[in-house]
């Protein structure tokens, strides 16, 4: 299946980082359409009728997750736009900032009309220098057009859009620790309910939504809700940025109808390197299961995956051939995961700690095979008591590498002769 690029449209157009190119391109013609004659709330009634389903990682219904804002209009309402990505094999946000933010910017404003946001934050990862400083100059281009300000297009509304750089912390991709690292606290998430759209930023209604969702609401507007519906599946609509990394010959972002086979996203990506062959993949970013090759035409989708136990995420494809070692990448991926945690609650902080210590004895070759009871029981309970979904999902990729690639841990743990007997660091065996 080719590529059908609409977020991606114009990412290697030449300047189109400037207003002037992006207006050319038919840029700022969404939020015409819509102030003052779409009201906020049939905006938001198009934006769920469209099927639109956050592309953050959780999938919600975009729609309906706006409809939750309270309509009390004396009440302060907050958008704030996350673009921290921070999850291992994500990159689609910070191509869409760098190469075309003006359609985040009205993103943006066509969400925080929909709401009535009079003030939007774009809560953007540290890391991201060039990104960060081509949506400033967006943001300041889009005011002097009078996109943005006192008075958005002459209408009787205002909006601020405030750009704000992320301290590094991956914790702060989960959207209640976001909003307390945006007022000025170390990122740590809070309990829900209440949920933001209740009580958020500032202890107001607030809605948070990722860069590659907002992007969409621009087509949708511009284009109707039953083109939208036209492209993908059944709760499935709308194209989806795949990030293809690993052991592929053309890593990079593609832009499909969601439902594409994974077969098919690989070939486009130029397929394996020359001599290997496919082995395994995460198919949302390092915090879901694994696919293997006996799920080389399987439908990535949100639906099918969750069925299969695994999740579409970001839709970030971290492809493995047959020369990846699971056992290192289980490990490598429980470091990252341990040194992320924010360490607010014992499940994540402490099992995390014991996950890293348990893989790295097997993969020194001094685990046992209780070491493969342990890292269940481990991964089991960090899922279930963990207070955000950090733990939640440091456990798939481990358990699943476990799962489908047993024989290859048991390989590591028989060159140990003293494997089958009972490990002597009970401080490292918890639930035993």
């Amino acid at each position: 299946m080719p590529e059908m690029r609409v977020l991606m449209a114009h990412i290697d157009t030449p300047n189109q980082c400037d207003i002037a190119v992006y207006e050319r391109n038919g840029g700022y013609q969404a939020i015409r359409k819509a102030i003052p004659k779409i009201a906020p709330s049939d905006l938001t009634e198009m934006v769920k009728a469209s099927g639109l389903r956050g592309r953050g990682g959780a999938g919600f219904l975009t729609g309906a997750k706006w409809g939750f804002i309270p309509k009390d209009p004396s009440l302060p309402k907050y958008l704030v736009c996350n673009c921290d990505e921070s999850e291992p094999g994500t990159f689609k946000d910070r191509l869409l900032i760098e190469r075309d933010p003006h359609q985040l910017i009205e993103g943006i404003i066509l969400a925080s009309y929909a709401i009535g946001a009079h003030i939007a934050f774009i809560y953007c990862r540290g890391e991201f220098y060039e990104g960060i400083r081509k949506l400033r100059h967006a943001v300041a281009e889009a005011k002097q057009r009078g996109y943005i300000g006192d008075k958005v297009l002459g209408q009787n509304y205002p909006l601020e859009i405030v750009v704000h750089p992320g301290a590094g912390a991956y914790i702060a991709g989960e959207e209640t620790a976001q909003l307390t690292s945006l007022e000025g606290y170390r990122a740590t998430p809070k309990l829900k309910p209440p949920f933001p759209a209740v009580q958020g930023l500032y202890r107001k209604p607030t809605i948070i939504n990722n860069v590659e969702t907002l992007c969409n609401v621009v087509h949708i507007v511009n284009r109707g809700v039953e083109w939208y519906q036209s492209i993908g599946k059944p709760k499935n609509t709308g194209t989806k940025i795949f990030q293809v990394s690993g052991h592929v010959q053309k890593p990079g972002c593609y832009e499909f109808p969601l439902g594409i086979a994974l077969r098919e996203a690989l070939d486009t990506a130029g397929g394996m390197l020359p001599g290997r062959t496919f082995k395994a993949c995460y198919p949302g970013g390092s915090s879901c299961a694994l696919l293997t090759a006996k799920d080389i035409d399987i439908s990535i989708d949100f639906e099918t995956l969750a069925a299969r136990g695994t999740m579409l995420g970001t839709a970030s494809l971290i492809v493995m051939d047959d020369s990846a070692d699971m056992v290192k990448v289980a490990h490598r991926l429980m470091v990252f995961y341990q040194n992320e945690s924010c360490g607010k609650c014992t499940p994540c902080r402490e099992g995390t700690r014991w996950m890293v210590q348990v893989l790295a004895r097997i993969e020194a070759g001094k685990g046992t095979h209780q070491d493969l009871k342990v890292i269940e029981q481990v991964c089991t309970h960090m899922g279930a008591n963990s207070f955000c979904p950090l733990a939640a999902g440091a456990a798939p990729p481990v358990v699943s590498a476990v799962k489908e690639f047993r024989n290859e841990f048991e390989a590591y743990i028989n060159r140990n002769p003293d494997a089958n007997k009972r490990p002597a660091m009970p401080m490292a065996y918890p639930y035993m």
